[in-house]
């Protein structure tokens, strides 16, 4: 609980040094958003009083934005990218993989917090198609038999 004050006190200077609350919200939500790693209610309603604007709006942003969540995510983040190119060498394929592999659906996390899987429209990495990126590490021209010992990296 402590910790969860602290970040909130963190996150209070941090919109009290904006110059113009008006236009802070997106680099507040940014803020938020790396302190807890995830923008729940609670902290949605303190960031709309402390920048004087309705909670509406910052619900508005929060869940127009695919960046932003409103749910925890895991300690790896697994994205598996869908653009064309992705799409058309397989990543269909390495999604169902993870999915067996993990017994969860994109947008969820493993019940031990370990992994969250979520899906990318496109990375720019086309050449290394299809791409996977755990944790902002990129791995590319996966095969769905890559995907155990991918896994096995991370629960180490």
């Amino acid at each position: 609980m402590e910790g969860c004050k602290n970040k909130l006190i963190n996150l209070e200077d941090f919109i009290l040094k904006q110059n113009d609350k008006e236009s802070a919200l997106i680099s507040v939500l940014h803020y938020a958003q790396n302190q807890f790693g995830y923008i729940n209610k609670d902290v949605q309603r303190f960031i709309a009083e402390k920048l004087e604007i309705p909670e509406s709006k910052v619900y508005g942003v929060v869940s127009f934005y695919s960046y932003f969540t409103t749910e925890p995510k895991g300690k790896n983040i697994i994205n598996v990218c869908t653009g064309t190119a992705c799409f058309v060498r397989g990543a269909g394929d390495i999604l169902n993989e993870f999915k067996k592999e993990l017994n969860i659906h994109e947008g969820e996390t493993t019940k031990d917090n370990l992994f969250t899987l979520d899906t990318l429209r496109c990375i720019g990495a086309c050449g290394l198609a299809p791409v996977v990126t755990i944790n902002n590490k990129i791995y590319g021209k996966v095969k769905p038999e890559d995907i155990k010992s991918m896994l096995k990296e991370y629960r180490e």
